[in-house]
């Protein structure tokens, strides 16, 4: 039965069609074995994720994602992806406070969706266990450890959970981080959360934030930046040797560059909003060699390029993918990327392939 369901889950993955029964058991079945084989330990904390995890950003916004409007088919879309993922065994989301903010005309709050979609799933499924990851806004007029702890059980307030599993700054303090960082610390002693991160944090200040929580003993368990095939700032500036040495897990956001890495996007079709104005037609014609051999790649072992890229980050060591899911599709897709991985020589030609071209940008704090 284990096999036969197996190959079903994956066939979802291969764009096979199946009707929903067959891909609600299918993925029942996978979902034991991603809770049994890929489960990661955080850095030196004792929170253990799924190797890919869910990014929620796009949940509820109206500034970079959605055609700038939330409605209540999108609403069901994102319920979709989060039941899909969870089905599938992928129980590791990550949000912030500023995703959905309130202050952009129809938004929803990303971190009020993702506790909403959390309470719902166990009304119907009790037992459910979800990894909730969420980030503190380094905004400037919030100063000193207090300001986290006040933005944290607002936070938690909105989740409707009791404590969070990972808590990150989201970028670094414009006037300093040692407030910021005893927060953090102090979070954890109060058990208000399980493991602590950063993110956008240059090699310096990782090494200070964690050498500052090491003091009270305490793990540094992840640096959240942006990572992909096409953009590997993190292995070029430092972080992610930094991030090697110390023990801390390197979460990539964007790992598929914002859809770029997909084959979705072509210079004739491009992405809309303000992605448009990064993955230009210029850039997607460069671009379009490096993903017409990850295709290549893909239909060796019957992967979609999403699948590819992913696998190539999975595939680094000590980095947890978190691609944004907007649909019940996507996330299952996403799934595909495990239980597999690209050989030795297909991850360095393919980082050979995206090293002549330029990347796109990134984060603008990262490199202060």
């Amino acid at each position: 039965m284990a096999m036969s369901v197996s190959s079903a889950c994956f066939s979802v993955f291969s764009y096979k069609k199946v009707n929903r029964r067959t891909r609600a058991v299918a993925s029942e079945d996978f979902a034991v074995t991603l809770k049994t084989e890929d489960k990661v330990k955080l850095g030196g904390s004792e929170l253990k994720v799924t190797k890919l995890g869910i990014g929620a950003w796009s949940w509820g916004d109206t500034t970079y994602w959605n055609n700038f409007e939330w409605d209540d088919r999108k609403m069901k879309a994102a319920k979709a992806a989060f039941d899909a993922s969870v089905d599938c065994g992928i129980t590791f989301f990550d949000t912030a406070e500023v995703y959905g903010s309130t202050l952009s005309l129809g938004a929803i709050n990303s971190e009020t969706l993702l506790g909403r979609f959390i309470k719902e799933r166990k009304e119907k499924y009790p037992d459910t266990e979800v990894a909730v990851a969420t980030k503190f806004a380094a905004l400037p007029w919030r100063f000193g450890r207090q300001s986290v702890l006040n933005a944290l059980k607002d936070s938690i307030c909105r989740l409707g959970v009791s404590s969070i599993e990972l808590y990150q700054l989201h970028w670094p303090g414009v006037w300093g981080n040692e407030g910021y960082i005893d927060g953090l610390g102090d979070a954890v002693e109060q058990g208000l959360v399980k493991a602590v991160g950063v993110s956008n944090y240059n090699e310096r200040r990782l090494r200070d934030a964690y050498e500052r929580l090491k003091k009270r003993g305490i793990p540094l368990a992840s640096n959240q930046v942006n990572y992909s095939l096409i953009y590997r700032a993190p292995e070029q500036n430092g972080v992610k040797a930094a991030c090697d040495e110390l023990g801390i897990t390197l979460i990539a956001y964007s790992p598929i560059a914002q859809g770029a890495l997909t084959g979705k996007y072509t210079p004739e079709n491009l992405p809309t909003g303000p992605r448009s104005r990064i993955y230009t037609p210029e850039f997607l014609t460069k671009l379009q060699p490096l993903v017409n051999r990850i295709k290549e790649i893909g239909e060796n072992y019957g992967k979609t390029p999403t699948q590819v890229v992913l696998n190539w980050l999975i595939a680094q060591e000590s980095v947890v993918p978190i691609p944004g899911a907007k649909n019940a599709e996507q996330a299952e897709e996403f799934t595909g990327a495990l239980g597999w991985r690209l050989s030795n020589e297909q991850v360095d030609e393919l980082r050979s392939l995206a090293s002549e071209i330029s990347p796109a940008i990134g984060f603008p704090l990262e490199n202060l």
